[in-house]
């Protein structure tokens, strides 16, 4: 059985999780890189006592959890604290993905779909992927869907935005878009031209990758994606 990897992401407000609920209803694999970073840092992981020594127990809610909107307004607006947040995130989120990604194999699944908000500001790991998706929508729609999603003013979403590279900027690096910036229907439809491709594709990387780790342990193979991400 051939297996390969997808690199699915998009910018913010742009309507992934549109995209990411029409896959799952084709029964496709995804694994949610922004929910296993939610797990990652629950209270008494590693990773939440590591962001509690360099960030302050002022991000955390009354329930021990990390409040993801106050730490958000953190690193939105310093770069180096963001930076700080993904070298303590990232190798924890890799694991986790990892184990999923082994278990979709077992499982005989044609490909593995990774759903990674920052898949083409990180770069590191689109070199494991056979393609990438981009979920695309014009800057206007954009912006006016945060605005309205999330109460903020023009500023502020233009603030969040720019944290991120600008969705054509990912454009030149993806090898299939998705035009999220008409109706839900286009955009469906796109999306099932999508899977009917993959599904036909006989291309494969991570088979070798997966049999190696069989043969080799889970651990070599950790250490070789972390060294990979980190670079």
């Amino acid at each position: 059985s051939a297996m390969f990897l997808v690199g699915l992401s998009g910018g913010i407000a742009s309507g992934k999780s549109t995209v990411v609920a029409v896959l799952r209803e084709l029964g496709c694999a995804v694994i949610d890189a922004d929910v296993i970073a939610r797990e990652v840092v629950q209270p008494h992981s590693k990773a939440h006592q590591q962001i509690l020594q360099n960030f302050g127990t002022e991000i955390l809610l009354e329930n021990g959890e990390i409040n993801r909107e106050a730490l958000g307004n953190i690193i939105f607006s310093q770069p180096e604290k963001r930076r700080l947040l993904n070298s303590i995130t990232h190798p924890e989120i890799m694991k986790e993905m990892l184990k999923q990604v082994l278990k979709y194999f077992v499982l005989g699944y044609r490909y593995v779909i990774l759903d990674i908000p920052l898949l083409f500001e990180t770069r590191g790991l689109t070199k494991f992927m056979k393609y990438t998706v981009l979920v695309y929508c014009d800057p206007p729609a954009q912006r006016a869907r945060l605005m309205r999603r999330s109460g903020l003013g023009a500023a502020e979403a233009e603030a969040r935005i720019g944290s991120q590279l600008p969705l054509d900027e990912k454009r030149k690096w993806a090898t299939h878009v998705i035009d999220n910036s008409g109706d839900r229907e286009s955009t469906r439809r796109q999306v099932l031209r999508l899977h009917a491709r993959l599904e036909d594709s006989l291309d494969f990387l991570w088979a070798r990758l997966a049999v190696g780790t069989v043969v080799t342990g889970l651990g070599g193979l950790v250490f070789l994606l972390l060294r990979h991400f980190i670079s």
